[in-house]
C-alpha cells in the first residue's frame, strides 16, 4: 500500500467521523485503513479534535478500554444555536407565511434538508445527557427533523402511524384527544419497532396543546418503553399548561395576527 501523507490521512479521518456522528471508530480500523500505528492514529486525532473545537464544529469522544475507540459528537456551542434560531424565528415572521385560521406556513423549512440537519444537531446537544436509545415521531411533517436528530445521536427512527399498516404486522394502536381542536384520533405502532424498555426521545414540529405529544408518550409506554425527553421545533405560548410536563420547544408562538400580518415568534435561547 502506499504511503499516506499525514495531511491526507486527516482529512479522510476527519470525513469518516464527521459522517457519522456517534459512531464508535476502533483505532485499530483507522490503523489498518491508513497503514499507520495507533500512536500515529492518536496524534491524527487530537489534532483533529482541537480544530474541530476551536471552530465550534463540535468534538471528538475518545473511549477508553478493549472495546473502545473514537467518535464525533456534533454538539453546539451556545452562540452558534442562538444565532441560528433567531435568523429562524426571523424567516417564520415573513408576512406571507400566514395562512388562513392563524397558522404558518412550515413545510419549507422542515423540508429544508441542510438545516434539519442543523436542527437535529441542536436536539442532539440539548438532549445528549439522555441517551435516548431511538427517536420517535408521527408521520408526516415532523419526519425530517425526527430523521436528523436520530442520525445525530446514531440512534434509529421510529415512526408512528395515523392508522395501522397491514405490512408492518402486529401493532399495538391507542386513542388520544388532539389538545387543541378536542377530536379523538388513532394512532398506532408496530410491536416490533420498540424493544421493551428501550430510552425513547420523541421529536415533532409543532406544539399547541400537546396532544400529539401526550399521544405519543402513551403509545410509547404501552409497548413497554421509556420516555426519556420530548422536543419538539416550535411551541405556542398558549396554553401554558401543556399535556405534558417536560418538553423542549426551540421556537415559542405567541400570535400570529391575520389582520396585521404580524407574526410574534422567538427563539427559546439557551
Amino acid at each position: 500500500m502506499e504511503k499516506v501523507r499525514r495531511v491526507e490521512r486527516v482529512v479522510a479521518l476527519t470525513k469518516l467521523l464527521v459522517d457519522r456522528p456517534h459512531h464508535l471508530f476502533s483505532l485499530g480500523y483507522f490503523s489498518e485503513l491508513f497503514g499507520a500505528a495507533k500512536s500515529t492514529i492518536s496524534e491524527d486525532i487530537l489534532t483533529i479534535k482541537q480544530a474541530l473545537q476551536s471552530f465550534g464544529l463540535g468534538t471528538l469522544e475518545t473511549v477508553s478500554g478493549a472495546a473502545g475507540g473514537v467518535r464525533y459528537l456534533p454538539q453546539q456551542e451556545a452562540a452558534a444555536i442562538n444565532g441560528l434560531l433567531t435568523d429562524l424565528a426571523e424567516r417564520l415572521k415573513s408576512a406571507d407565511r400566514i395562512i388562513p385560521g392563524g397558522f404558518l406556513y412550515m413545510s419549507d423549512i422542515l423540508f429544508d434538508s441542510q438545516l434539519m440537519l442543523q436542527i437535529g444537531e441542536v436536539f442532539m446537544t440539548r438532549f445528549q445527557h439522555l441517551a435516548p436509545d431511538c427517536v420517535m415521531t408521527v408521520e408526516t411533517k415532523g419526519i425530517p427533523l425526527a430523521f436528523a436528530t436520530a442520525r445525530a445521536f446514531h440512534v434509529p427512527l421510529v415512526i408512528v402511524r395515523r392508522g395501522s399498516k397491514v405490512t408492518e404486522g402486529p401493532a399495538v394502536s391507542i386513542n388520544y384527544v388532539t389538545g387543541s381542536s378536542r377530536r379523538i384520533q388513532t394512532m398506532s405502532l408496530a410491536k416490533r419497532a420498540v424493544p421493551a424498555g428501550a430510552r425513547v426521545l420523541i421529536i415533532d414540529d409543532f406544539m399547541k396543546a400537546g396532544g400529539t405529544a401526550r399521544g405519543l408518550v402513551d403509545l410509547a409506554q404501552e409497548v413497554g418503553a421509556r420516555v426519556v425527553g420530548v422536543g419538539v421545533l416550535v411551541a405556542t405560548a398558549e396554553p401554558q399548561e401543556k399535556l405534558v410536563e417536560d418538553y423542549v420547544a426551540l421556537l415559542i408562538l405567541h400570535e400570529v395576527d391575520e389582520h396585521t400580518k404580524k407574526t410574534d415568534i422567538r427563539p427559546a435561547l439557551v
